[in-house]
């Protein structure tokens, strides 16, 4: 049931979202009933007449004669109506039709066969209603023409006395008035199109919309990540967007907490993230875990870099790791040199204190990835790093290791052994479920810890996103 409210909740809020596009459509799809109406559907216009059935009786008292009267005349009406609407009937109306009017006119309204009216296409444009309480008929023609629809009634009229006569046999019909032209079209009607065709727009905008969040398999929401996967949500970071300084630069920029336009709401998902991680890591002996995500453009570096700086401004002596020894962006984004980092460490090549870079930010030093080695996977698994965290754990509060994705190459897997576990970033709405479920595959085949999920770029009111700058290229080994 749970599952249930929660799809609801978001197909409500989808709905809310997508409220522009559904008012877009419904103005568009009113406005194109509205043309059709006026551009494509001929005027049609109305006339009417009544008719009064009677029934002819014997008797000595006036009153019952009167009463029997109307009485037998009600139970005639339906036998009226069958007989107005006849062919031999429609016919002679057509005949006479025929003679008072020209081709043309009749052609807009009727079928015209071998120069004689069709009964049905007159039938078709009359209607014969009775009222229960009364022995009345109400006769109702419409046609492209307002004479032309008077005339079909006084016609009928005329012609329907006889043959309710040879018909019946006793009884009659009777007219007071003759029906009367007027000039006001009845159809179409046009405000009735244009709420149809509105309606029609809104229908098949929420139907769309709908059918396409139950075939999009992307991550939307925090309920279905912690109840697809019995893993707790760490956190979630809203979308929003900013210029880059340099349009044209490939680079891009990748937003840090220290940024004065990041919004307040953002650097408040973070401060929340760090009180999660504390009771995440509270049961934990090593207080070090990897930052991953499922693909390339999670935003798991960015999101990487922002958890390490909101530990440091809480008062933990932090150090982050750029263990992606493939595409490693942590010198970018914190502006330093990555002529040695880890890399040089694993191998030997540096002391790892000359690769770490101290007082990055307040109680937060940097160890970036260095140069782009031949064998990251195996440096990664090697007992030197192992070693090396070892080392490192003693002199820090918290460890953070941004690595690669896990769907791309195996190198955040090598860390399995070496740290309490991992976060993985899933980006709201371009993650897919399968790409989450492949993951899971691989973190559970080497036994890795899987932490708990962070979702990043959830759209809000205030559509945006957050890391669209950031970017990854392809993984190229």
């Amino acid at each position: 049931m749970r599952k249930e409210e929660t799809e609801l909740k978001e197909i409500y809020s989808l709905l809310f979202s997508k409220l522009w596009l559904i008012i877009t459509v419904a103005l568009i799809c009113g406005a194109a009933a509205f043309f059709y109406a006026e551009l494509c559907i001929p005027l049609k216009y109305s006339s009417h007449i009544s008719m009064y059935v009677q029934s002819y009786s014997s008797y000595d008292d006036e009153s019952e004669q009167s009463y029997n009267n109307i009485s037998n005349s009600k139970q005639l009406i339906n036998t009226y109506i069958n007989v107005l609407d006849d062919e031999a009937v429609l016919n002679a109306v057509g005949v006479k039709l025929m003679q008072s009017f020209d081709y043309d006119m009749l052609a807009e309204s009727f079928t015209i066969s071998d120069g004689v009216i069709v009964p049905a296409s007159i039938g078709n444009c009359i209607t014969i209603t009775s009222s229960s309480d009364t022995n009345a008929l109400k006769v109702t023609a419409t046609t492209q023409s307002a004479e032309l629809s008077a005339a079909v009634c006084n016609t009928l009229a005329k012609v329907a006395p006889g043959y309710i006569r040879k018909a019946v046999g006793a009884g009659g019909i009777n007219t007071i008035n003759s029906a009367k032209i007027y000039r006001t079209p009845v159809s179409p009607d046009v405000w009735r199109y244009i709420l149809l065709g509105a309606l029609i727009g809104v229908v098949l905008t929420v139907t769309l919309i709908i059918a396409v969040y139950y075939i999009d398999n992307t991550i939307k929401g925090t309920a279905l990540l912690s109840d697809m996967y019995n893993k707790p949500v760490i956190g979630s970071i809203q979308s929003f967007e900013i210029e880059r300084k340099r349009k044209n630069s490939k680079l891009g920029r990748y937003l840090k907490l220290t940024d004065k336009k990041v919004p307040f709401s953002v650097v408040e998902s973070y401060r929340s993230i760090r009180a999660n991680l504390g009771f995440t890591l509270s049961t934990c002996d090593k207080k070090i875990f990897t930052v991953t995500s499922t693909r390339p453009g999670d935003g798991k570096s960015t999101t990487a870099a922002n958890m390490a700086l909101a530990l440091a401004n809480g008062g933990s002596k932090t150090l982050l790791i750029d263990g992606d020894l493939r595409k490693g962006v942590q010198s970018r984004i914190f502006g330093i040199k990555n002529r040695k980092g880890l890399s040089s460490a694993i191998s030997r090549m540096a002391n790892v204190e000359q690769c770490i870079y101290r007082g990055v930010e307040n109680n937060l030093d940097i160890l970036p990835s260095g140069p782009v080695p031949p064998n990251p996977s195996e440096l990664l698994a090697s007992n030197n790093m192992k070693e090396m965290l070892e080392e490192l754990s003693k002199k820090y509060d918290t460890i953070i290791i941004d690595t690669p994705p896990v769907n791309v190459v195996t190198d955040a897997m090598e860390f399995a052994k070496k740290v309490s576990g991992t976060i993985m970033v899933v980006r709201y709405g371009k993650t897919t479920t399968d790409d989450v479920n492949e993951a899971m595959k691989k973190i559970g085949f080497c036994k890795m810890n899987l932490l708990g999920f962070i979702l990043n770029g959830v759209k809000t009111k205030r559509r945006g996103i957050f890391y669209s700058k950031y970017k990854y290229g392809g993984y190229g080994y």
